[in-house]
């Protein structure tokens, strides 16, 4: 047994964390079956000297231990030692450490500052100051922040990796600071510099166009730390001794693109001011920094019909161009974005509506230059090029985004699914830029709440979401009000407006999954008064009829059930009723909070919202379903949320569900859900014994669905079903986003269904693994990065026999539940499957017509038959009974083959 990792705050050797209580996983590996921690002990270090030890404790924790020793100094460097014995009486040892941040109030010693020019919003200040150390260093640290964006150079060299810093938060209430390592960097004389932009901050930013959000000026607060190798240390901070000046940045806003002019250099033209703006507000760095993650070189240089250079780098992204040039002095070389070309192959740029999208980089004719923004981001695949000929240049697709771990991979036989899933993993880098944005390029990027909810279990299940979601969950209870519930978006900039379904819901959805993805019950305690707060804002609003019918919903948002997609007031919301949406989703955020109050022990609160659950349950049950069983909005959307979140009663659900089969069958097995239903619609159907019909929607390739995306050479999840047209055109509603993650939320049903890689006990302490192979898809492989290590399920089933590896981490045990074999409990290992399958039920299910031939003919079929009965065929009154039998028995039993076939005898012999 080795241990592999430790992560302190699911971060590896953390630098400036301001965590009082900070905890620490560990992953455990080990080349024996059924290994598990007996006891761990950890140690906490300062210069050697022991803080806290853990002793020896008879645990098979491993996932955020916390640390339970004497308050943690700040700025301070910590060691942290780890044994772990299994219970094969094996030991592994393992040394980490962490770094401490400001810590308390108190040891904030900076100010703000700010520049000295009238056109507040219109440049790009630049702050700069010289320093002198007093001796020889020993470390050096820089805390940093602005109200904008910044970036930071010391003696020429850029500090750190981040972009977009300090991130986009509830400014008044909550902006982060950075820390980073700058002893490197330091010499005998130095020269700081931190530029900024507008940002969020000041920026233009919003559907109207508007700026200036939070404030009129940007600013920036900083604290450089020397500490000397006698001991000794010295704080430089900002204040008026600190220089401004404009630099090569002319312009910079978000939307709109930036201006570098590399004849311009840096000059300290006034003085900086002290400006007045609360420190308090100031918190560590959250979640983990946007950052440069890859670099994508062109696929193809273009000429378009219209004349246009254009440049195709084969995937649509978020992030900018870097350019590598020969000019001449002022020569003006523009670089413009767009996500596709139009059906003649032009460069196509009205989905961005108001967002320029325009880099422009001038050139100072010494040698060759390198231009790269730093201060805007781009969602585009293709660039148009003016002012240069793009051959004698070097082009560099800069993907950018929150810089998670990778967690999860998925392939199958079926390459448009594979393709789709490399959709659905892009669209979420493509949106994981600081906050959970809609999308990426035109003027919106916002965190919409119900465009994060919907997709929460699928992110989790491709990148480590939890810093990143927590982070932004504490803006959202920041934003929270008892008056109007949950923003739209996080952070809101929008006028106040009261919560909707579905979208505020987000409060209570995502910190669930979050607690189910990563075992994290803080997350819980941290967020469940703004959890309890969102259901206590809809009682508000439902009262005692228990039943939310009030107020603007969005409802089954773009859905494809009206015509008219505006057909409604002007909305898109979908043929399903708004208010049985929103009573719906009143009930799934009540059952949430019950669990997680008996998560916490809150004993009086479940009891307290059981009550409550059950008022609305009944109250939903009276409003929307007949005494027998139908539904009122019997939309599809309208029956999964009835089915999926438990809202039927029991002799209910099957007509509830031969409706919604029979809309899709009315619909040539299309879906016509929006950001509401899509989500679980295949998971309801899978759930409720449809699974092949599950199947059939998600294959589908022509429009609407997931794969008729890919046949129109989508790289990205779509806003709309129709984004592109079959003739080629447009969708022209005005909000057509290519790359808009909400539709990816089916990638969840990939890894728990296809793959059968699903969660028992939070983190994945316990798993399920048990694949639902259905026709058209004969492989799979999957794999999830768990907080204990990695949990994959391999499958193949070709000619008859079904074939399957699955790998349970150390320090996990799980239920193995393959197709047609008994279920099985299992410690951590590899474990393979070999075995002859179930009859094909491709042939077999929703039909009764299925011939003797056709089932003999199966090599499936035979393989079973000769299995569990080698002598059955030679009796041939046998075979028309067997053939009768299981034709009409198959739709309605199990997809194992002995329940299959003693049913059949069983029925041959009656």
């Amino acid at each position: 047994m080795i241990i592999k990792d430790i992560k302190i705050e699911y971060r590896s050797n953390p630098l400036g964390l301001d965590v009082a209580k900070p905890r620490f996983t560990w992953l455990l590996e080990s080349d024996k079956s059924n290994t598990a921690q007996r006891e761990y002990s950890l140690v906490v270090e300062k210069n050697e000297n022991i803080i806290w030890s853990s002793g020896a404790v008879s645990s098979d924790s491993s996932v955020l231990v916390e640390y339970d020793g004497i308050s943690l100094e700040p700025c301070t460097r910590y060691t942290v030692g780890l044994t772990v014995v299994d219970n094969h009486g094996e030991k592994a040892e393992f040394d980490t450490w962490f770094e401490t941040g400001l810590l308390v109030q108190s040891n904030f010693k900076a100010n703000w500052i700010t520049h000295c020019y009238e056109d507040s919003t219109e440049n790009c200040p630049v702050y700069a100051k010289k320093f002198t150390p007093k001796g020889k260093i020993k470390s050096a640290r820089v805390y940093a922040s602005a109200l904008g964006i910044y970036m930071m150079d010391l003696n020429g060299v850029q500090i750190g990796e981040d972009y977009f810093s300090p991130g986009w938060t509830s400014y008044k209430n909550r902006i982060q600071y950075q820390t980073y390592d700058i002893t490197d960097l330091i010499k005998n004389e130095n020269f700081i510099e931190v530029n900024t932009a507008n940002g969020w901050y000041a920026g233009v930013f919003g559907f109207d166009g508007s700026k200036e959000h939070y404030g009129n000026r940007t600013a920036i607060w900083a604290q450089i730390e020397l500490a000397y190798d006698d001991g000794s240390k010295e704080i430089v901070v900002t204040d008026e001794s600190w220089k401004c000046g404009t630099a090569k940045t002319r312009y910079a806003e978000i939307y709109h693109g930036e201006i570098i002019d590399n004849n311009r250099k840096f000059i300290a033209d006034g003085n900086a001011a002290i400006y007045e703006y609360p420190i308090d507000v100031l918190v560590s760095q959250e979640c983990e920094p946007v950052r440069i993650i890859e670099n994508l070189e062109p696929k193809e240089y273009i000429t378009t019909p219209s004349g246009e250079a254009v440049i195709d780098f084969g995937q649509n992204l978020t992030g900018f161009v870097g350019v590598h040039i020969k000019g001449v002095k002022g020569q003006e070389v523009v670089v413009y974005h767009a996500e596709v070309l139009d059906k003649h192959g032009n460069f196509y740029t009205e989905n961005l509506r108001a967002a320029k999208a325009t880099d422009k980089f001038i050139c100072n004719g010494e040698g060759e230059e390198v231009f790269r923004p730093r201060f805007t981001f781009h969602g585009f695949r293709y660039i148009k090029v003016e002012g240069i000929e793009i051959e004698k240049c070097k082009f560099t697709a800069c993907v950018t985004h929150t810089d998670m771990d990778d967690t999860g991979y998925f392939e199958c036989s079926n390459e448009m699914v594979n393709r789709l899933w490399s959709n659905i993993k892009w669209g979420q880098r493509g949106n994981f830029l600081d906050i959970p944005t809609d999308c990426p390029q035109r003027d919106e990027r916002l965190g919409w709440t119900g465009d994060a909810q919907v997709f929460a279990d699928t992110a989790s299940l491709i990148y480590n979401t939890s810093l990143f979601f927590t982070k932004w969950l504490r803006d959202l209870k920041t934003e929270q009000t008892e008056e109007h519930g949950v923003p739209h978006v996080i952070p809101n900039i929008m006028s106040s407006s009261d919560g909707a379904a579905a979208w505020g819901d987000a409060a209570t959805i995502i910190p669930w999954s979050l607690y189910q993805s990563f075992g994290d019950k803080r997350i819980l305690i941290e967020q469940y008064e703004s959890m309890k707060g969102w259901v206590e804002y809809i009682r508000s609003k439902a009262g005692g009829k228990h039943l939310w019918q009030s107020g603007h919903q969005y409802g089954d948002w773009v859905a494809l059930d009206i015509a008219n997609d505006f057909a409604v007031n002007g909305e898109r919301v979908g043929a399903t009723d708004a208010y049985l949406i929103a009573t719906a989703f009143y009930a799934y955020s009540t059952e949430l909070l019950i669990k997680v109050a008996d998560v916490l022990g809150y004993k009086e609160d479940s009891l307290k919202y059981n009550k409550l659950y059950a008022n609305i349950v009944d109250a939903f049950r009276k409003e929307y379903i007949t005494e027998n069983g139908r539904l009122v909005s019997e939309t599809q959307t309208g029956c999964i949320l009835a089915l999926h979140f438990n809202l039927a009663q029991n002799e209910h659900r099957p007509r509830i569900l031969e409706s919604l089969v029979l809309n899709l069958k009315k619909r040539n097995n299309h879906l016509s859900t929006g950001f509401v239903g899509t989500p679980y619609i295949c998971h309801t159907l899978s759930d409720n014994g449809a699974h092949d019909l599950a199947g059939v929607i998600f294959l589908k390739k022509d429009y609407p669905s997931w794969l008729y995306c890919i046949k129109m050479g989508a790289t990205t999840i779509w806003e709309r079903w129709n984004s592109i047209n079959a003739d080629g055109n447009f969708d022209e509603s005005g909000m057509n986003s290519f790359n808009h993650y909400a539709y990816g939320s089916v990638g969840a049903w990939m890894i728990q269904k296809l793959a059968g890689i699903n969660i028992i006990k939070p983190g994945y302490k316990v798993s399920r693994i048990a694949p639902m192979p259905i026709k058209g898809i004969d492989s799979v492989k999957a794999r999830v990065k768990t907080p204990y290590g990695e949990l994959s399920c391999e499958w193949a089933c070709k000619e008859g026999v079904m074939k399957a590896k699955i790998v349970i981490p150390t320090n996990t045990t799980a239920v193995i539940e393959m197709p047609g074999q008994e279920k099985m409990s299992v410690g951590s290992g590899v474990y393979n499957f070999e075995y002859a399958t179930a009859l094909d039920l491709s042939i077999l299910r929703y039909s009764t017509e299925s011939t003797l031939g056709e089932i003999l003919d199966n090599p499936a079929a035979l393989s079973v038959l000769k299995q569990f009965a080698p002598d059955i065929l030679d009796n041939p009154m046998i075979k028309f009974a067997l053939a009768q039998s299981i034709s009409q028995l198959v739709p309605m039993m199990p997809d194992g083959g002995s329940q299959l076939f003693e049913a059949a005898i069983a029925a041959a012999n009656g």
